[in-house]
């Protein structure tokens, strides 16, 4: 029951709205006025009355799906159908409909539709995209809706706008995503004839070409055989001429185009003049014609003259027999062989070896498997001696050396890459150092110490003396850095002298450095761990050569070893002292060296580190620090937060390190690297931790004693040899030396 229309009576209709926006109707189509929008909704989105707006969605609205968007799931994959559509013809002779053949292309991320009609040459109509990608509405009565991908199906018809498509086949993706959707498809069906593109195919074969020529096409040996040269090694004997020799020849043939190339190998000294060819690059015939025929006369097809008329012309037609056509044969790949003759315009040339290319491709392709080189010349003559003159003193050996074998005298090469691999890099000096003392009966002399340091990057030594108090010797450089020679050797021969090398240094060895005898008895840590990791080049280091002397010793004196290093352990901890089993070692006839003996102890010892107080480092840090009046603090703090770019109040131990040496700090590296081992957690740093520590101005330590600053001062290189090792884990050693069960229990100290 209606209300009358009285006041209260009647409801608002903007009440609880929020949009009063009027819908475009009016616009511009193709430069021309005109209503476009009498679909669209009223005031404010509302529909008008009666109004039916379009489905946005063809067949799934939005959640009965995956999920992702269409334009995610079905991207780049495209529905492709075979059609066909009868247009008529009016006012033609000729023909009285055309068959128009075309291709539907269904978009399945937004249904949207192309059609598509292939381009045929001189077809006389606009062709190319018939209908643009978009979605395209049913035919009437329901405009209102879109073709879908369930509206495709081979075998049935389809109107697009005003004309009417019939579908006769489809791709097999097509065929396979409509079957997975359940949809039946048909069988294909076949495209009507079209009869007027039948009467052109008729007349295109039984037209002839204007032109006297055929068209060969050579693009695909072109694109196979392009940049592919196969080469033989040949040779020709010309043994008619008044220099009776062999001219030896290389051969090349182009498979791009069975092309032929010779080149001629000259020597030297031989009297002949170079040139540039042998034979240019041509097509090879295998017979030589008697006569040599002009550029003209060798066509593929000829000509003949039906008419000859001054006043109505000359009239030509085709030799389509080819009757006066000439046929030649050339040398192709099949005829290459190894052993076989090519005839070079009556030249007799044979064809010796080829290269690996050339043995390949025949293999490939003709599975030849034999190619034995021919012998056609002696073999060279061998190289007399050119003896070299005995050095003279003057400059090095190398030198010298080099004005005997060139006219141009070049200063001698060093050896680049292993100066590249073996100098220093950061913290790795790539030098070993040994102490040693001099072997003489001077009582002075027998109490100088030395550091001998081998340098890898150039296999130069030098001597350093400490100096000591009170001997009445002057310390500092002994030996310049050089290649000293091995003693022995001849001054003025023609060989190379021979230098030290890494390998003839090791600890308990003698070193003859310019008539002084050197005992070497002890290596720094790095010299050690070094030649340990390098054991391949350090037989000394290696312990599998080392075990093995070991295991060549016989079963009574292995067993007196064991029973030895068991009395030696009475409290059965399966430790004994170092010096006890050193002892054992050197005695036995194994042939074993101080530095074998040193390498095995340190491998079955437990060396344990003395622990340094960090109390006591950050005393004689800030004492070297007050010492040089260093108080750069801030600045340093501000580089640590410059490089704190994610603000975490840590750092890197390399940046930490980085910054301390951009700042000279006056430490000692040894001491510096002690400070930063102790402050480390993992890999970083507390800077402002490391800071409050060093600072001797806000944070200052108690004094520290003289003895505790030389500790640090005094860089000790030689406490990570022998001295270190204290205890020797026998049990072990027993198991790998000599693979025979302890009866101690093998405890970790």
């Amino acid at each position: 029951m209606a209300l009358p229309f009285l006041p209260g009576n009647s409801p608002n209709e903007r009440l609880g709205k929020e949009k009063f926006h009027k819908s475009q109707h009016f616009d511009y189509s193709s430069g021309v006025p005109m209503l476009v929008g009498s679909e669209k909704p009223g005031i404010g989105g509302e529909h008008l009355v009666g109004q039916e707006i379009k489905s946005k969605y063809s067949v799934y609205p939005i959640g009965s799906g995956t999920g992702l968007p269409p334009w995610v799931t079905f991207d780049k994959q495209v529905l492709c159908f075979d059609a066909y559509f009868q247009e008529t013809v009016p006012e033609a002779q000729s023909e009285m409909y055309r068959i128009r053949k075309c291709k539907i292309y269904f978009f399945l991320e937004d249904d949207t539709i192309q059609v598509v009609e292939p381009e045929y040459k001189n077809s006389g109509i606009p062709q190319g995209t018939l209908i643009r990608r978009h979605r395209i509405p049913l035919p009437p009565p329901n405009e209102g809706q879109f073709y879908n991908l369930f509206h495709f199906n081979i075998n049935q018809q389809m109107k697009l706008y005003s004309r009417t498509f019939t579908v006769t086949d489809c791709d097999s993706f097509t065929r396979n995503f409509l079957t997975k959707l359940g949809v039946h498809v048909n069988n294909p069906t076949t495209v009507p004839e079209d009869p007027y593109s039948s009467l052109r195919e008729q007349l295109k074969k039984s037209m002839q070409p204007l032109r006297p020529y055929e068209r060969h096409d050579t693009l695909k040996q072109f694109l196979d055989h392009d940049r592919k040269v196969l080469r033989f090694y040949c040779f020709w004997d010309d043994s008619q001429s008044i220099y009776v020799d062999l001219r030896e020849l290389i051969l090349h043939y182009f498979l791009v185009d069975d092309t032929i190339e010779i080149r001629e190998v000259i020597p030297p000294n031989s009297g002949r003049d170079k040139v540039n060819k042998f034979l240019r690059r041509c097509r090879l015939p295998k017979h030589v014609p008697a006569k040599v025929k002009q550029p003209g006369e060798i066509t593929d097809r000829t000509v003949l003259n039906v008419l000859t008329s001054s006043t109505m012309g000359n009239r030509y037609i085709l030799d389509s027999l080819k009757t006066g056509a000439v046929h030649e044969e050339f040398y192709k790949d099949c005829d290459l062989i190894i052993g076989g003759e090519v005839n070079v315009w009556g030249r007799r040339v044979i064809l010796a070896d080829c290269d690996d290319f050339t043995k390949h491709y025949y293999h490939s392709k003709y599975g030849i498997e034999d190619f034995t080189p021919l012998q056609y010349k002696a073999p060279p003559a061998p190289k007399p001696l050119r003896p070299v003159p005995p050095y003279n003193g003057f400059g090095s050996e190398e030198d010298s050396l080099s004005f005997c074998q060139r006219l141009l005298p070049k200063p001698p090469r060093k050896d680049f890459q292993k100066f590249m691999e073996k100098d220093r890099y950061g913290l790795d000096s790539k030098v070993l150092n040994f102490q040693a003392k001099m072997i003489t009966a001077d009582p002075v002399d027998r109490e100088r110490v030395f550091i001998i340091s081998f340098y890898l990057s150039d296999d130069t030594i030098s001597v350093f003396e400490r100096p000591q108090k009170n001997s009445g010797v002057l310390g500092g450089k002994f030996l310049e850095r050089g290649r000293v020679k091995k003693p022995g050797q001849e001054l003025f021969k023609s060989q190379l002298s021979q230098y030290f090398t890494a390998q003839d240094l090791y600890v308990g060895g003698t070193l003859c450095l310019n008539s002084i005898n050197f005992q070497l008895l002890d290596a720094d840590e790095y010299t050690f761990k070094y030649m340990e990791q390098h054991a391949e080049e350090f037989p000394r280091a290696n312990m599998g050569i080392i075990i093995s002397k070991l295991r060549s010793l016989p079963e009574e004196k292995q067993s007196e070893i064991r029973k030895f290093l068991t009395l030696s352990d009475p409290s059965n901890t399966g430790f004994i002292p170092f010096e006890s089993i050193r002892s054992l070692l050197l005695g036995l006839d194994c042939d074993l060296s101080e530095h074998e003996v040193l390498v095995l102890g340190r491998c079955f010892s437990e060396r344990k580190q003395t622990q340094v107080d960090v109390g006591l480092m950050l005393a004689v840090a800030q004492d070297f620090l007050k010492k040089k009046a260093f108080e750069e603090f801030h600045k340093m703090a501000r580089a640590f937060a410059d490089q704190d770019r994610h603000k975490t109040q840590r750092l890197s131990t390399k940046e930490i390190r980085t910054i301390c040496k951009a700042f000279h700090l006056p430490v000692p590296n040894s001491l510096l690297e002690g400070l930063l081992s102790k402050f480390a957690d993992g890999d970083e740093i507390d800077y402002h931790a490391f800071l409050a520590g060093i600072n001797w101005l806000e944070h200052p330590a108690p004094p520290v004693m003289p003895e505790d600053t030389l500790k640090f001062e005094v860089d000790v290189g030689f406490d990570g040899g022998g001295a270190a090792v204290k205890n020797i884990n026998y049990s072990a050693f027993l198991q790998d030396a000599f693979s025979l069960p302890s009866n101690s229990s093998d405890t970790s100290a």
